[in-house]
């Protein structure tokens, strides 16, 4: 272990983070997050006002994405929101390591130094999830053999996708694609970013077939780069402990030791901790290292 942190090689990390609520917490996860070698891209979704999230006095590599994107639960316009970023990420002609999406609930349980070091022994590497759909993660079928006009605002729309999904035939994947995915939260290379861009760019129907899915974001990314030269780069494994804040008895310090111990766990960030539901939790995981 002692190699490890001791390591240290050039880790630029351009992290992406989707902002819809908590502004506080938001704040402390870049607080948290803030390297040197560290930038931030922030997506505020477009139903909310952008002046609540007034954190660029905290670190001077904060950007706001422009083009937002009000976000609804289940359809396309998560991943719009992410592309968007993606192409505003790539314009500035920074060479970043790794693009890592986040989420403002999001609390990071390693040390800012471990995180880059890690990234930094892993070069190269896709961390995601990604599980076989036909095979693996069967309830996900209906999602790309049906269609869905979640994405789109016309009346009758739910109506009209029963009867449409009653008489039509199963929807096959474009592109002889295998479906791969699970958790939308990922850590990605730029190569990887920029072969996503440029893939949907040059085979619009793929963007078509998606659009008509439900919860595209938890598996069109997997799937793009499965697909393709990235497949022996990936690592099905995004890093996150999912869910913390709903685990009973969460601020117990055998589990926090857990998270912190890279020796029992590989997780760097922890998910879904909700700052008023769950703000022990944040603040035992952020201090643990004082007393550890």
């Amino acid at each position: 272990m002692q190699n490890f942190v001791s390591f240290y090689c050039f880790m630029r990390i351009a992290h992406f983070i989707l902002a819809n609520a908590q502004p506080a917490q938001l704040e402390r996860l870049v607080k948290r997050l803030c390297h040197p070698d560290a930038d931030f891209y922030i997506h505020i979704d477009a139903g909310r006002n952008e002046a609540e999230f007034d954190i660029k006095q905290i670190a001077p590599n904060v950007r706001f994405i422009k083009k937002r994107v009000k976000i609804i639960w289940g359809a396309y316009s998560m991943v719009q929101a992410i592309l968007n970023a993606f192409e505003e990420i790539v314009a500035t002609g920074i060479q970043y390591n790794y693009i890592n999406l986040l989420n403002s609930y999001d609390i990071p349980v390693k040390e800012t130094s471990f995180i880059h070091q890690y990234f930094a022994l892993h070069q190269g590497k896709q961390f995601m999830e990604f599980y076989s759909i036909c095979n693996n993660w069967q309830e996900a079928i209906p999602h790309i053999t049906k269609y869905h006009f979640i994405n789109y605002n016309f009346p009758c729309k739910y109506q009209l996708e029963r009867v449409i999904n009653k008489v039509m035939p199963a929807r096959r994947m474009p592109k002889n694609l295998e479906p791969v995915g699970s958790s939308k939260w990922f850590t990605i290379t730029l190569p990887a970013v920029k072969f996503i861009l440029g893939y949907l760019q040059d085979y619009p129907e793929v963007t078509r077939f998606f659009k008509l899915t439900w919860a595209p974001d938890r598996f069109i990314f997997q799937t793009i780069l499965y697909n393709s030269v990235f497949r022996s780069d990936m690592v099905n494994n995004n890093l996150r402990c999912i869910d913390m804040g709903e685990i009973k008895q969460c601020c117990k310090e055998p589990i926090i030791k857990d998270l912190f111990e890279p020796g029992h766990s590989d997780c760097l960030f922890t998910r879904k901790v909700d700052f008023h539901t769950a703000e022990e939790l944040v603040d035992v995981i952020a201090d643990y290292k004082v007393s550890a």
